[in-house]
């Protein structure tokens, strides 16, 4: 199963959907973001909890730091007594990383840019593009190519016959390796490009008969990609592209994103810790929390600049740290309600108790003074 094809036929369904590639990001980052929101709640009370438990488990660790085998069964016990399980906030954090993953996969692959071509959206001028890149546009007829460029072909050709007939989805043996540059490949001129027959995978008495064949060919520096017409010359295929050259350039409206990502990365740190203020918690881990929110998102920042990230995926990210931010909020709001209802009601019980407990003794004084009487009364 081709999940990178998958996705990318998600993202063009919500793209003919709401009628641009970048909307189509987005939309799908609510998509996720609202299908993990039971397991977002789970996540915030799971923390409110570990920060209410925070003192007692801090007086068992230091209690049994000598001891690293009894201090993890007591933190065991101690887990199953109060029914809370440390790894249960993990999960949205795991749901996310094999989307981040596809979600990148896709957006570098040839067949984005076949599918969306130059995508932009706002600022953003191609979706596919990173910091420093050089993606050319594809099926436009001819490569924007470099010097040190290798290509391959796709998975099939079309086979045109000498007697008129046409093979649709011939599978071509090994695409990596099928076509080979002949010569040098000089920017600005022709590259010509071969493919052996055998290459197209039929019996000698259909090769004999091939006049040319259409073959997707892949540049893979440049990721573009370009329908390539091959005509038959003893026992290969030869074609002629066109081609231009090519400068990596720098693209300002991906650094803008990744500084936006930092920046609502940062925010979102800095709501988290603002509405769990009034819990109680470690000072350690208080100090090392709002170490890390500044510290993080600097790192971050740092690691997007030197990593190629597609501006697509900086745009998923955006948006999946300000719907976290609104999310917060709203969670937060409805665990506080939640701990209020949990508070009254506790403190109905304990007031109930207590005058039960006064009308009790009431009655014992009640009951003590009638028996005073009863027995003055047989004095008498």
């Amino acid at each position: 199963m081709d999940f990178v094809q998958i996705t990318i036929l998600i993202l063009k369904g919500l793209a003919n959907a709401v009628g641009n590639w970048g909307l189509a990001i987005i939309a799908l980052t609510i998509i996720v973001r609202l299908a993990m929101w039971p397991s977002s709640v789970a996540q915030q009370r799971s923390m409110r909890v570990m920060q209410a438990l925070q003192p007692k488990m801090k007086m068992i660790q230091d209690r049994y730091k000598s001891d690293p085998q009894t201090m993890q069964r007591k933190m065991a016990e101690f887990y199953k007594e109060h029914q809370f399980n440390p790894m249960s906030g993990c999960l949205p954090m795991l749901i996310q990383i094999p989307i981040f993953i596809l979600l990148y996969t896709a957006l570098i692959s040839p067949q984005f840019i076949a599918a969306a071509g130059k995508a932009n959206f706002l600022f953003i001028d191609r979706l596919d593009a990173t910091i420093k890149s050089n993606a050319g546009v594809s099926f436009d007829g001819e490569f924007q190519a470099g010097e040190r460029d290798t290509f391959q072909s796709g998975k099939e050709a079309k086979v045109y016959l000498k007697n008129g007939d046409i093979l649709e989805k011939v599978k071509i043996k090994n695409p990596t390796r099928a076509v080979a540059v002949q010569g040098e490949v000089v920017p600005g001129e022709s590259i010509d490009l071969k493919i052996s027959l055998d290459e197209l995978n039929q019996k000698y008495s259909v090769l004999n008969n091939v006049e040319k064949a259409e073959v997707d060919i892949l540049d893979i520096s440049t990721r573009e990609t370009e329908k390539v017409t091959f005509e038959k010359r003893g026992d290969i295929l030869a074609a002629s592209v066109p081609t231009v050259a090519v400068q990596p350039t720098i693209h300002y409206d991906v650094i803008f994103l990744i500084f936006l990502f930092a920046v609502t990365m940062w925010f979102s740190q800095k709501v988290m810790m603002a509405q769990n203020k009034n819990q109680p918690q470690d000072p350690t881990q208080q100090a090392i929390q709002k170490s890390m929110g500044t510290i993080m998102p600097v790192m971050i920042l740092v690691t997007f600049v030197f990593i190629p990230i597609p501006a697509g995926v900086l745009l998923y990210l955006v948006t999946s740290n300000v719907f976290q931010i609104v999310q917060t909020v709203i969670i937060n709001k409805k665990l506080d309600k939640e701990d209020e209802a949990r508070k009254a009601e506790k403190q109905a019980k304990s007031g109930k108790k207590d005058i039960e407990t006064k009308a009790s003794e009431d009655s014992k004084v009640i009951e003590a003074d009638v028996k005073d009487v009863n027995n003055e009364d047989k004095k008498d």
